[in-house]
């Protein structure tokens, strides 16, 4: 591939590397390039670091709320804080109860770390639950490597990305009700798939769901103490501490306005990369990136309780994570009218619970909530209401337990974070064509034909989430391709040499 010069490498470089942008991907990015001993500087526009990993006042003094991401079931599984040594930096907590999911009628399902306990309690489904997960749960490690790369390359573990495969065919078609016959366990699968924003059922929802189920099952999802922005201040104490540097309050309008630099990579969308160089890029490959489709989005709220949420069903209590919208028909319907640009009459919501877990969070006996529903791209509407309502469906006495809120219309979740464009916190739609074309249709999408030039945001595979991995394969590129280094560097947490 011929690439297009730049003027950002013209003269001799100020520093390797610059970093555009400092989410965690663009942090993980930084961090690698870092340890593979190249001066690294990393450029953010807002005055703070962490894009959407970070932690916050949002609602009043001693609530600490997460801004964005709350839960991270990818930070045990990423291969990237798995050579981080994440678990060693910060304090996880794993609630034994991963995820669950209301049912009408006061019942729950609830996905635990065990699958055997899970299993259990889904009563005549639990042996289909446990046919379409323990493969997968067994090999964990080879379901992570599938997922949290690329998709246009020879899988590593074949049978593993088989039996992957036929599994997200059959949950994300009209057949996905041929496994279970009661109502609990396909309204468990179907509350983890509707994480992606999309209409229901498609083979792209049932990857994510299968995804996200079995790092349930094979690890948990783990809550960091004192809130996500702890897995950001790990990342920038070890770049700092090999010779990084952070410059915040600053925004790059063009790429040409960047200091000489062997290598940049860029935390940003696809959108944003085409204002920073307007006139610079192919015309195929701006083409490309102008034909890349920004999904559904989301509308945030978030709580000061005066005590725990009275769930009807006590096992919800120490959930992590709960799902609430219903049974899987239910489900189906508020997200499908979602992706036909409605607002859901009675919407599913996603909810963390974090206090539960971590007493740090909240003044004591007290609590936070951290809760979002999927609305139409670019939505003005606060959700406060509809969320509250759909809570207090299947907790009475949610309403009489709240201090305080904190509401983002989708829009305000834009303005918030330019890179969630529409309020669309996946940086980009998740369908299946899009998550082999993340944003380009190459074996290395992260390389840009701007010579130097790489993107690595969640617009790149392999898509969204907190896990480090699309800053982390950019950076593995830029070292093999501009900066002659063709292993990848150390990242373990050891003392600077």
């Amino acid at each position: 591939m011929q690439r297009a010069g730049m003027n950002v490498r013209r003269g001799r470089p100020e520093v390797d590397a610059i970093v555009v942008g400092a989410g965690p991907n663009g942090l993980a990015a930084a961090v690698t390039l870092a340890r593979a001993g190249l001066s690294v500087r990393v450029y953010e526009r807002e005055a703070h670091v962490g894009g959407g990993a970070a932690t916050a006042e949002l609602t009043l003094p001693g609530f600490h709320h997460d801004v964005c991401s709350a839960v991270h079931p990818l930070a045990l599984a990423s291969e990237f804080f798995r050579r981080f040594g994440l678990a060693e930096r910060i304090e996880l907590v794993v609630p034994e109860v991963s995820y669950g999911h209301p049912l009408p009628g006061g019942a729950a399902a609830l996905a635990y770390r065990s699958l055997d306990r899970t299993v259990d309690e889904l009563g005549r489904d639990g042996p289909a639950w446990r046919r379409l997960f323990a493969p997968l749960v067994d090999h964990a490690e080879q379901v992570a490597e599938f997922t949290g790369n690329q998709l246009l390359r020879v899988p590593r573990h074949p049978l593993t990305a088989l039996r992957f495969g036929l599994r997200s065919l059959e949950q994300g078609s009209p057949l996905w009700n041929i496994r279970f016959s009661g109502q609990a366990a396909p309204a468990l699968f179907t509350g983890v798939s509707a994480h992606t924003m999309r209409a229901l059922p498609s083979v792209a929802t049932a990857g994510a769901g299968l995804t996200l189920a079995t790092y349930a099952h094979a690890g948990g999802w783990p809550i960091p103490v004192g809130g996500s922005g702890a897995i950001v201040t790990a990342m920038v104490d070890d770049l700092l501490a090999h010779g990084g540097e952070i410059v915040t309050s600053t925004e790059v309008r063009r790429l040409g306005d960047l200091p000489p630099a062997r290598v940049v990579l860029l935390d940003l969308t696809p959108k944003a990369l085409l204002r920073l160089a307007e006139g610079e890029l192919p015309a195929g490959y701006a083409r490309s990136l102008r034909a890349f489709r920004y999904g559904n989005a989301v509308a945030k709220v978030d709580f000061a309780l005066n005590g725990p949420v009275p769930w009807r069903a006590e096992g919800l209590r120490a959930a992590g994570t709960v799902h609430v919208g219903g049974t899987r028909a239910q489900i189906s319907r508020a997200e499908n009218a979602v992706a036909r640009g409605r607002h859901a009459e009675d919407p599913y919501v996603l909810v963390s619970q974090p206090s539960g877990s971590d007493p740090s969070r909240a003044p004591a006996g007290q609590h936070t909530l951290w809760a979002y529903t999927h609305v139409p791209r670019g939505s003005s509407v606060d959700q406060t209401e509809a969320i509250t309502r759909q809570i207090e469906r299947y907790a009475p006495g949610f309403r009489d337990t709240i201090l305080a809120t904190n509401s983002r219309t989708a829009r305000e979740v834009e303005a918030h974070n330019p890179n969630y464009v529409g309020g669309d916190i996946s940086a980009g739609e998740v369908s299946l064509a899009q998550l082999i074309k993340r944003p380009v249709l190459r074996p290395d999408p992260w390389r840009t034909p701007l010579a130097g030039v790489y993107l690595c945001s969640s617009s790149t595979p392999p898509g969204p989430g907190v896990h480090g991995l699309a800053g982390w394969h950019a950076a593995l590129s830029a070292l093999r391709h501009d900066l002659g280094v063709n292993r990848p560097p150390d990242l373990s947490p050891t003392r600077p040499a």
